[in-house]
């Protein structure tokens, strides 16, 4: 018999555009060899240039679609992205809490890379409270780390980044990775925080355009690594080693953002390409 391959249990919402959401979370682990078991929590409606609309599924209906595959599968990592609403986040704050020994990789959404807002002041502080303490790491971009970290706006703008990381962990995540794309820095920097200080930080070149579904291709990544066994330096690692390279490929479908290809390795380069071409003309 086939071995299973790691087997993840992402939420998330779904986005037409497939740039982000469950697609790019199944499209993401399915390039590292795992296999997504997709629950849905709310409707989009969404292209490669904005936001237009969002629905919520009914939390029941998220419950029941989680709960009954974990009755039926062992489950190697859970990766959290859009909820939907505050409903949402409690049932699967309480799935969290009911299997603590599998790991919980949280892509805090609280807005597009467009900018429209997904998460409310509400929803914000129940992730504080229910969500954060059964994490194992979360994936924030350096704006949403410090609007997760504080309430004041103004103390938001000026807030280092290691204070945000180290409010975020007194909520109960076992570790941070601030993405550092949003900095005024030449490299892009993203840093791995944990209780005890900085565990490590990596700089990445900065690529041009605006891209739809980075931070998910992240998260997912790392969901994937941990499900596959790694430990949680080297999966973080190696995540954003593969998002780069999404990143460095990407493609741009419609009139909005890039989007990574998350099966770049699949494709030919374009040296392959055109030693191809050059092989037909010579046949």
């Amino acid at each position: 018999m086939i071995a299973t391959p790691p087997l993840v249990l992402v939420f998330n919402g779904n986005d037409p555009s497939g740039g982000a959401g469950i697609s790019a979370d199944i499209l993401t682990l399915a390039s590292l060899g795992c296999h997504a078991l997709p629950v849905i929590t709310a409707l989009t409606v969404q292209d490669s240039a904005g936001l237009q609309d969002i629905q919520a599924v009914e939390p029941d209906w998220l419950h029941d679609q989680a709960r009954h595959i974990l009755e039926d599968m062992q489950i190697d990592a859970i990766k959290v992205g859009l909820m939907g609403s505050v409903e949402n986040l409690a049932v699967i704050a309480e799935i969290a809490a009911d299997y603590p020994d599998i790991p919980l990789v949280l892509d805090p959404v609280l807005s597009s890379g467009t900018g429209d807002e997904f998460s409310t002041e509400e929803l914000i502080s129940a992730m504080r409270e229910l969500l954060l303490p059964h994490t194992l790491i979360m994936t924030p971009n350096s704006i949403d780390a410090r609007r997760l970290a504080s309430d004041d706006p103004d103390e938001q703008e000026e807030l280092p980044l290691d204070a945000a990381a180290s409010r975020l962990l007194d909520c109960g995540t076992e570790y941070v990775l601030i993405t550092g794309t949003h900095e005024n820095t030449p490299k892009v920097v993203n840093t791995l925080f944990s209780r005890n200080g900085r565990v490590r930080a990596d700089n990445w070149d900065r690529l041009p355009g605006s891209f739809h579904g980075s931070g998910v291709t992240l998260a997912a990544a790392i969901a994937g690594a941990l499900a596959s066994g790694a430990e949680i330096g080297a999966g973080v690692r190696d995540a954003q080693e593969y998002t780069w390279q999404t990143l460095s490929c990407a493609f741009r479908p419609g009139m909005g953002q890039f989007m990574p290809d998350r099966m770049f390795w699949a494709r030919p380069s374009e040296e392959e390409e055109a030693a191809a071409a050059a092989s037909a003309i010579k046949g």
